[in-house]
């Protein structure tokens, strides 16, 4: 019944061509086969370990006229999919319609989780009742610096946290790994790690403190229509010439002040060279008691400023940075005053 990793996110989005070009030319994804359908129309993209899928058409308009372009599903390789979508459903998920016959259930806002048996191997592509056909093989637009999916950022809205750490609990096996409160100005926000036993499917859980004044993740909650997937968190080797790349083809990152860089020789213990380099790329950096994190935020690419992704590079760290879950929170309260 455990979930085991998530094979898939999907993007619904007004632009297919625009979209895939961000991932093919930006940041370094293949196109790997295309799917029609009566009523949309899909891409799938993979580089490392993330497959990502593209999809428009008349059949994702209810979901875009609500939130915008983004995640509508978070598909989740499991032991079991029937003995999956029965615990779901035990815990309080909605068996949703799909014309593919696959198992599908409710997860957060307008995300739904689809449950497909776990991947037998690298390559396949999806066994989700699409008809794939293999696109011809090109040369990748960008170096692949992408590894695998590190996490998903979920916005929730205040007071519903606890709530939705024990739905995924009960409903797909995750385990609570950690927790954080922030609280910039008079602003806060809560997040809860929840993660399945193969480690291979983390979510972070944010949300508002709604006895503190409203911020960012309200504005997102707003601009969204309520819960949604904040941003995609894609784990590389080497940070600093993956933001590099990706910058000279087009992605913008959120810009991160240099009084960030004057302090963190404090608690980040790389030489001066190794903060220069950072402070030149804008990259954040954090330890734990295992290692280091480094991590840059892009801007949102879609017109409702609601999704964005994250590039994150794991020097043994485990953990998600508490140092910097504050100086994320500032980047995007910043970006968001000035936009």
């Amino acid at each position: 019944m455990a979930v085991q990793d998530i094979l898939y996110a999907e993007l619904f989005t007004s632009d297919k061509v625009t979209a895939v070009d961000y991932f093919v030319s930006a940041l370094g994804f293949s196109k790997v086969a295309d799917s029609v359908e009566t009523d949309r129309s899909s891409v799938l993209l993979r580089q490392g370990d993330v497959q990502l899928v593209v999809t428009s058409g008349r059949g994702v308009w209810r979901f875009l006229d609500t939130h915008g372009d983004g995640i509508a599903d978070l598909a989740f390789g499991c032991d079991d999919p029937v003995a999956a979508g029965e615990q779901a459903v035990g815990a309080g998920a909605s068996r949703l319609d799909s014309a593919r016959g696959n198992i599908v259930v409710s997860g957060f806002g307008g995300v739904a989780h689809t449950l497909l048996p776990v991947a037998t191997g690298p390559g396949e592509l999806l066994a989700d009742g699409r008809r794939w056909t293999p696109c011809p093989s090109t040369p990748a637009a960008a170096p692949a610096r992408i590894r695998l999916l590190d996490h998903v950022a979920v916005c929730l809205a205040g007071g519903t946290l606890e709530w939705y750490a024990d739905y995924y609990r009960d409903a797909f096996g995750f385990s609570r790994y950690s927790s954080e409160y922030v609280a910039v100005g008079g602003q806060a926000m809560d997040s809860i790690v929840v993660r399945s036993d193969s480690g291979r499917a983390t979510f972070t859980l944010v949300a508002p403190d709604p006895g503190k004044e409203p911020g960012q993740l309200d504005t997102f909650l707003e601009r969204n229509s309520g819960p949604g997937v904040q941003h995609l968190a894609f784990l590389v080797d080497d940070i600093i010439s993956a933001v590099g790349e990706a910058r000279d083809r087009g992605v913008e990152f959120l810009n991160t002040p240099d009084a960030y860089y004057d302090l963190l020789a404090e608690r980040f213990d790389g030489d001066a060279v190794r903060i220069t380099e950072l402070r030149k790329a804008q990259v954040l950096a954090d330890r734990d008691e295992w290692g280091h994190l480094l991590q840059l935020f892009s801007r949102s690419p879609y017109e409702r400023n609601t999704l964005f992704f994250e590039l994150i590079q794991r020097e043994g760290s485990r953990g998600f940075g508490s140092a910097n879950i504050r100086a994320l929170y500032e980047a995007v309260e910043r970006d968001r005053l000035t936009s």
